[in-house]
């Protein structure tokens, strides 16, 4: 799909909706072009108009500087990775941007939820961008807002996680293993999306001199990024203390069990040997022919159990 968007006179964005008829000019026109999960035809008719080959979704994927850092004849090329939310669980897409003089070119593959608030802080009016090279900014500027509001939201389930592990009482710790797991598998994600925002707001600044307002944007953003780094950090401290913490009292409870069958062991441990030793199929057992030998049989290994047990007790072992 193709979305057209147009920057008025007095600078805000404009969603277009072409007939068509119109499509082919309306590109031409367009301040950015967001190519989400477009179509053969579609991407065909981009690579007529820009003339030259559009990104496959392997190249965009490469990990090298190299490729996702560039610029060539089409203009300056920045890949980048954005979070992702499927099924109750963080990912990350990486989407190609294409910035030339008059307009913005985005590839991406797949829903992602800033893409999807620009679109509708569009619609009301509140996307206020003169040139394309501000509205790439002002991308770069939301994404790291999200990854923050991201942040906030890992922080707020991790009280919730640690209340859980440190407070209440039977709770269930084997589910807060698996709640941890999945919060430090997003908070990683947000980290190396950070890390990624830093190369590419790196990058851009070389290549946007000629725009100082934007040059101190970008500055602001990268200050913003180093405090939601040292912040990821702060989370994984804390996931991998909870996560000690949940191992601690598992261990605890498990040996609570061991304990509880040691002890019974070592209680019937000497009433096992009495009635042992008078089980034994020998003819000649002096305390065979006693009248109260099977009662001081019994007396015995109730005292052999009871002794043990008054013992521990005692030791405060129990």
């Amino acid at each position: 799909m193709l979305r057209l968007f147009n920057i008025d006179k007095v600078g805000r964005l404009k969603e277009q909706t072409p007939t068509e008829d119109q499509l082919k000019q309306a590109v031409a026109k367009a301040a950015w072009i967001d190519a989400h999960d477009a179509s053969d035809s579609e991407r065909a008719q981009l690579q007529a108009f820009l003339r030259t080959a559009l990104p496959e979704s392997d190249d965009v994927e490469e990990i090298e500087s190299s490729a996702r850092y560039f610029t060539d004849n089409t203009g300056v090329h920045v890949r980048s990775l954005f979070l992702a939310q499927s099924e109750g669980r963080h990912s990350t897409a990486t989407v190609a941007f294409i910035l030339q003089n008059d307009r913005l070119i985005t590839l991406r593959d797949g829903a992602l939820a800033d893409f999807r608030l620009l679109r509708m802080r569009a619609r009301r009016g509140q996307v206020e961008a003169h040139s394309p090279q501000e509205l790439l900014i002002l991308m770069f500027e939301q994404k790291v807002e999200n990854l923050a509001d991201a942040l906030e939201d890992i922080h707020r389930k991790l009280e919730d996680v640690s209340y859980m592990v440190l407070e209440e009482i039977d709770s269930d710790l084997e589910n807060a293993i698996d709640q941890l797991a999945k919060l430090e598998d997003s908070n990683g994600k947000i980290r190396l999306c950070l890390m990624d925002t830093q190369r590419s707001i790196s990058f851009l600044q070389r290549h946007l001199r000629t725009h100082p307002e934007l040059q101190e944007t970008a500055r602001q953003i990268m200050r913003d990024v180093d405090t939601l780094m040292s912040h990821t950090t702060f989370l994984f401290d804390k996931i991998n203390f909870l996560m000690d913490s949940t191992q601690g009292f598992i261990n605890i409870a498990q040996n609570k069990i061991i304990k509880i069958f040691s002890i019974a062991a070592v209680v019937f441990l000497p009433p096992t040997l009495v009635a042992s030793i008078y089980g034994m199929n020998f003819r000649y057992m002096p305390e065979l022919s006693l009248q109260l030998g099977y009662p001081g049989a019994l007396f015995l290994m109730l005292l052999a159990g009871v002794s043990p047990y008054w013992f521990f007790k005692r030791k405060g072992w129990l």
